[in-house]
């Protein structure tokens, strides 16, 4: 098997994480809908309540995110596992709730678990790749995330169509104890897989780190050019760090190169879920209702909307190496503004009072492609940029500020969106509109390109680069396939070129 192919599989596998955290974003827009469940938890208070148990998700998140910032000395596959068996405790709480209590309890649980997968995910799997594919396997991510989204909305409309109406608790139960399956299965086979050669290296089992790296890498052979360069790589990085003794959340913002990281990755993560995708997701019954279309439909459209997510996150794995992650956001960005601006226009013209099919089709459209758009830039970049920006020593609480600023903004969404709908119609659509279009200029003016570059390479980025992106030059100093080759040649060439490598690497 090549390389590439074995850390495409053991990235899929670890994505098993996001599929859980996809599904349950997706199943409560059913779940919430269900006539059965608004008789049993939503007879009085409903906008509030139905917020609140999809901001409980959201709010376990963060607390496994921040959780997760602590999980450093345990490695990359227990924490994974642990995450798992945390999620399957929630499921079965969830669908076992016999009063909105038991609801409440079991998808904050459920959430701290995903909050620990969604943080560890593309970590591990940004730390086992290939600097030239570690886009396309950290954005495998968001891929499962929208493949657990189209597994749930169809599921959820098909208990929807099969038990509405007939008060059988089955057209809730069903979707949310599914979730539970593909939890078991992650807990029980991640030990098959290799730990993280970088956590390894960075917890004093440097032969074990050597040995991962190879069989991930190059068939198992220690020897191979490649593994040697990269692993000393590694290493002087490792040692650098450990002199610099840096690795509380306060040394995030300690210093400039770290204070711009963290802003960026905090800015990035705040925007994904300020371009309104977390609105649509959870309560798309509420505002398909706004321009007049049924639940039965809207339902049927999420479901469509699901697989078109699937679809741009496949492309975005396609094209990430060859755009560039800054790109992707910027373009992105705008043209998600543009979404929500013509279909802000559409709900104000043509109310559900007042209803147009040419409107309804319009809107349907136009929400497709904000979606599409989101999950070929915003979504999957909003998690594999966060897992590169970070050194070895940082790494795990960068991605865990930015992760418990996602799931703070995206808690608010949730609680939020249901009162503003109702409250404010189309005016709610302003706030959106606002954020995509000030996300694009930052993230122009303040993201710098990652694309290509080692992990080992993002501290001297942020301590060379300007802060000001655009026209910049900056390069790196190292060149892993380069150094390579000079180590299968026995590091023959002219004295400058022995001494750069030993610059990079001593």
């Amino acid at each position: 098997m090549k390389p590439g192919v074995l850390q495409f599989l053991v990235g899929c596998f670890a994505a098993l994480g996001s599929f859980l955290f996809g599904y349950d974003l997706a199943v409560i827009a059913e779940v919430v809908a269900s006539d059965n469940f608004k008789t049993l938890f939503l007879q009085d208070n409903a906008d509030a309540k139905a917020g609140t148990v999809v901001a409980l998700f959201t709010a376990g998140c963060f607390t496994g995110a921040l959780g997760s910032g602590f999980t450093n000395p345990i490695g990359r596959r227990a924490v994974i596992l642990m995450g798992s068996c945390i999620f399957i405790v929630g499921g079965i709480i969830q669908t076992a709730g016999m009063n909105i209590g038991m609801l409440y309890a079991g998808r904050y649980v459920a959430g701290v678990g995903v909050g620990f997968l969604t943080l560890i995910v593309p970590i591990f799997q940004a730390e086992i790749s290939h600097r030239k594919i570690r886009g396309k396997i950290t954005c495998l991510q968001q891929l499962f995330n929208a493949l657990g989204q189209v597994v749930a909305a169809w599921i959820g409309y098909a208990c929807y169509q099969t038990w509405t109406g007939t008060g059988n608790s089955r057209e809730w139960r069903i979707p949310l104890g599914i979730q539970i399956v593909p939890a078991i299965f992650l807990a029980s086979m991640i030990y098959l897989f290799p730990e993280s050669p970088r956590w390894l290296c960075d917890h004093d089992q440097s032969d074990r780190g050597r040995r991962n790296l190879a069989q991930l890498h190059s068939h198992g052979d220690e020897s191979d050019p490649y593994v040697i360069a990269e692993f000393n790589l590694i290493m002087h990085q490792i040692e650098t760090e450990r002199l610099d003794k840096k690795k509380t959340y306060w040394d995030l913002v300690s210093t400039l190169p770290n204070l711009r990281r963290t802003i960026i990755v905090m800015a990035i993560q705040a925007g994904c879920q300020m371009t309104g995708v977390s609105s649509i997701q959870y309560f798309s019954p509420q505002i398909y209702a706004q321009i007049g279309i049924p639940t039965s439909q809207s339902l049927l459209f999420n479901g469509v909307n699901a697989i078109i997510a699937l679809l741009g996150t496949t492309v975005c794995i396609l094209i990430i190496e060859r755009v560039g992650r800054r790109s992707l956001e910027i373009y992105g960005a705008a043209i998600m503004c543009i979404t929500f601006l013509i279909n802000a226009i559409l709900i104000q013209k043509f109310p559900a009072s007042a209803p147009s099919t040419g409107a309804h089709w319009a809107f349907v459209a136009l929400t497709w492609l904000f979606n599409f758009v989101f999950f070929v830039t915003s979504g999957p970049l909003s998690w594999a940029i966060p897992a590169e920006l970070f050194g070895n020593a940082m790494r795990m609480k960068g991605v865990s500020l930015g992760g418990m600023t996602s799931f703070a903004f995206n808690t608010m969404i949730g609680q939020v969106t249901p009162i503003a709908v109702s409250a404010i119609g189309w005016q709610y659509y302003i706030v959106f509109i606002v954020c995509n279009a000030t996300n694009g200029i930052f993230l122009w003016a303040f993201l710098p390109e990652t694309t290509g570059l080692n992990l080992e390479d993002m501290d001297e980025l942020f301590e060379e680069s300007p802060w000001f992106v655009p026209g910049s030059k900056w390069v790196p100093s190292s060149h892993v396939d380069e150094d390579a080759r000079r180590v299968a040649e026995g590091w023959k060439g002219d004295e400058g070129d022995v001494e750069r490598v030993e610059e990079v690497f001593v």
